[in-house]
């Protein structure tokens, strides 16, 4: 039963298997380069936008009722492990881009709540969100989904309690620090309220990835059908002992979200890469972004950044190794 929802509901291998024989009847023969390279592009493209749809309207849903205000209060309550563990699932809530976090982030920041706590919601809420959960049981499997959406949040709250206990507040820029916090009254959301801002999410969302995912789609069906299998084992293969570190690198400079990496990463498992080193991948691009880390030095001053860089890089390469290490006990 697990594998029909796996396979046939989240992977939607039905619908690949539609398309091809709907690209075979218009004489494409998928089992060529650019039959296999369409083929790839329609499927993923459809697949990932139909999740898209599905997990942003429900996460979106569940959203409504923790707007920031609700969260920074919820958070407020908490102290020490117990608030950043909370912070770390309350990013799992939140929007899926890292740049969008940015602001939830300065907001928390000027309410005065603690750093470390604010540092684990950071970390998680681009890292292991719940369309995340997902997307990876379409690919990799549920072991393997619950896994990196576990080891994340540990990362986040060890980041988070790592940056408490050093005692970095004078690190966030001044005019965050001396930011009044403004309380904000609440409205009750009724059900249609809750329904039509899931719908205005799907919509500001879809317009906002899309561009995302062809170019990751895109980037997977020439990864899947014209780079030599040989060429990714060699670099990203169980060969390259520094495989986790090159994908890590190369994440970092790349602005996509959970959307945008799963196509390139389905296809370089496909390829021979290995599970760890993909992941790393995928957590680099989604936490580690340019942009955001742009966004995040108007808000931080640079020992602090860096500090935040250093604690997901490294988190990021021990887990990516640490897939590579057991992949018997995912796969």
């Amino acid at each position: 039963m697990w594998s029909f929802v796996q396979e046939q509901i989240l992977g939607m291998k039905w619908l690949n298997k539609l398309i091809g024989s709907g690209l075979s009847s218009l004489g494409l023969d998928i089992g060529t380069r650019i039959g296999g390279s369409v083929n790839f592009f329609l499927y993923d493209v459809i697949k990932i936008t139909v999740l898209l749809c599905v997990l942003i309207f429900g996460i979106s849903y569940l959203q409504s009722f923790f707007p920031p205000e609700r969260s920074r209060r919820i958070l407020g309550r908490f102290h020490g492990l117990g608030a950043n563990i909370i912070g770390a699932l309350l990013g799992t809530v939140t929007p899926f881009c890292s740049c969008s976090s940015i602001p939830i982030f300065i907001g928390f920041a000027g309410a005065g709540l603690p750093l470390g706590v604010i540092f684990s919601f950071l970390i998680s809420s681009p890292m292991v969100d719940l369309g995340s959960l997902v997307l990876l049981m379409s690919i990799f499997g549920a072991k393997v989904a619950v896994a990196y959406v576990a080891l994340g949040l540990v990362i986040a709250v060890i980041g988070g309690t790592l940056i408490e206990k050093l005692h970095m507040e004078n690190d966030v820029e001044d005019f965050i620090r001396n930011a009044k916090s403004v309380a904000v009254v609440e409205s009750k959301l009724t059900v249609r309220d809750r329904w039509d801002y899931s719908k205005a999410q799907v919509i500001t969302t879809f317009k906002k990835v899309f561009p995302y995912i062809l170019i990751g789609v895109g980037i997977g069906a020439v990864i899947h059908n014209w780079i030599p299998e040989s060429w990714i084992e060699a670099a990203l293969g169980s060969n390259n002992p520094f495989g986790v570190v090159l994908a890590a690198l190369i994440g970092i400079p790349m602005y996509a979200d959970i959307f945008g990496t799963v196509p390139v990463a389905e296809a370089l498992l496909g390829k021979g890469a290995q599970l760890g080193t993909i992941l790393s991948f995928m957590m680099a691009v989604t936490t580690l972004s340019l942009p955001s880390l742009i966004m995040l030095r108007r808000a931080v001053k640079p020992r602090l950044l860096g500090l935040f860089i250093g604690i997901c890089a490294a988190g990021i390469i021990i887990v990516g190794y640490a897939f590579n290490a057991f992949p018997h006990l995912f796969m």
